[in-house]
């Protein structure tokens, strides 16, 4: 196949896409280099990927020589009482340190989280202080834990940028312990329990982490990720359903994946009169068209995720001379400059919102911000045009756009 273009379709943005709960952040674990962040900084409600800490906690325990996987913990009449999810250990019972990896991973169970918590720190309490000051000396200044299960408390906040930073701690620090997370059941007292990570091992190249939910949050996932020898992590929190999440996801992570083989190879519009298109940074809206499932209860439940709407199409074809999309829009006279080319109009409406907000809007205020329609072939595509600028405009705008790496290109009057 020639070069191609990655061309993510996108929806009108919806309710979820507005959710006030929402952030998201995707990293290459290698280089460190940051490929998407909406809303990475605020502060959110981590629900059961507080887990992720209480595991980091685990792990270091175990090698430092304080526990070991065949350890038996006791369960207390305080981690018996909480509440879904959970295993369902009753007090005075045990569970083996390997076992309470496992149910906190693949079930999520906030009765095994109060387990390790009490033997690890006396008492919940203590331990979730614990867990704050190792948060702190591994790099996550924004979060404060209350407890070891994620369970409601308005103090315990965190970022997505922060669980980023976590789940890459985990993978950097305990390698030897990391397949734990890409394990999907476990059987205990002669059940089988199936994870509430439904993208592990169902998607290519995802190998863990953890999933999230509790009502304040909505639906959060972390997920790492490998292929060809790269590795992302992506965080995504406030999903509206599990369905929501796990397909916003997916358009995430492949979009990152396609974009860090694409800049490898020189096939993004290396031969087209066209920008850069860098399809991971266009993942400004989450798919409404995705249908909510109904709301989980118990953390960290996934149902399965809808089908990803990503369409390949050679270079070549997208290079036919263009034919106007009927209606044809009535655009205003004067240069314009063209922000990228998209397989929808919400995706290009939210790529003129974006870089309008990127420095520019002094400058392109007064002009025609709305997508312009056209057909390749059988493609229809829409480009990103600020249009009716004068040329010296034009060209100021887009020399402050590619002074921050934004692709961009001037077009005269008429082409």
């Amino acid at each position: 196949m020639a070069s191609v273009l990655a061309v993510l379709a996108f929806a009108s943005a919806g309710a979820a896409a507005q959710s006030e709960r929402y952030a998201a952040f995707v990293a290459d674990m290698e280089s460190g280099e940051v490929l998407h962040a909406r809303r990475a900084d605020a502060m959110r409600f981590p629900a059961s990927l507080t887990k992720m800490m209480t595991l980091y906690m685990l792990f270091e325990a175990e090698r430092d020589g304080r526990v070991s996987l065949s350890d038996e913990l006791v369960v207390s009449a305080e981690a018996a009482s909480r509440p879904a999810s959970r295993l369902g250990l009753a007090e005075g019972a045990t569970i083996a340190v390997e076992d309470a990896v496992r149910a906190l991973i693949i079930a999520s169970a906030n009765d095994v989280a109060v387990v390790v918590a009490e033997h690890l720190g006396g008492t919940e309490t203590a331990f979730a202080q614990a867990m704050t000051e190792r948060a702190r000396r591994l790099g996550l200044p924004s979060t404060t834990f209350r407890n070891a299960s994620g369970l409601p408390d308005p103090l315990q906040r965190t970022t997505a940028r922060d669980m980023a930073r976590l789940a890459y701690a985990l993978r950097r620090d305990f390698p030897e312990r990391y397949a734990y997370f890409s394990e999907t059941r476990f059987v205990w007292n002669g059940r089988t329990i199936n994870s509430h990570n439904t993208l592990v091992n169902t998607m290519p190249g995802v190998d863990g982490l953890k999933t999230g939910y509790i009502r304040a949050s909505g639906f959060n996932v972390a997920l790492t990720a490998q292929r060809d020898g790269r590795q992302l992590v992506a965080i995504i929190m406030g999903g509206a359903s599990p369905a929501v999440r796990d397909a916003h996801a997916r358009e995430l992570i492949d979009a990152a994946f396609i974009t860090l083989d694409a800049r490898d190879q020189g096939r993004l519009l290396a031969t087209l009169e066209a920008p850069r298109l860098n399809p991971i940074r266009e993942q400004e809206i989450l798919t409404a068209e995705l249908a909510d499932m109904p709301a989980q209860t118990a953390q960290g439940s996934a149902g399965a995720a809808p089908p990803v709407r990503v369409t390949l199409a050679d270079v070549d074809e997208l290079a036919e001379p263009a034919r106007a999309a009927e209606p044809a829009l009535a655009l205003p006279r004067g240069w314009s400059i063209q922000v990228g080319a998209y397989g929808s109009e919400a995706a290009a409406r939210a790529r003129l919102e974006t870089v309008s907000a990127l420095g520019i809007s002094d400058l392109v205020a007064q002009a025609h911000h709305a997508p312009e329609p056209l057909l390749r072939g059988e493609t229809r595509l829409w480009r990103a045009r600020f249009a009716g600028l004068d040329a010296d405009i034009a060209r100021t705008a887009c020399a402050r756009l590619q002074a921050r790496g934004e692709a961009c290109f001037t077009v005269a009057p008429d082409a």
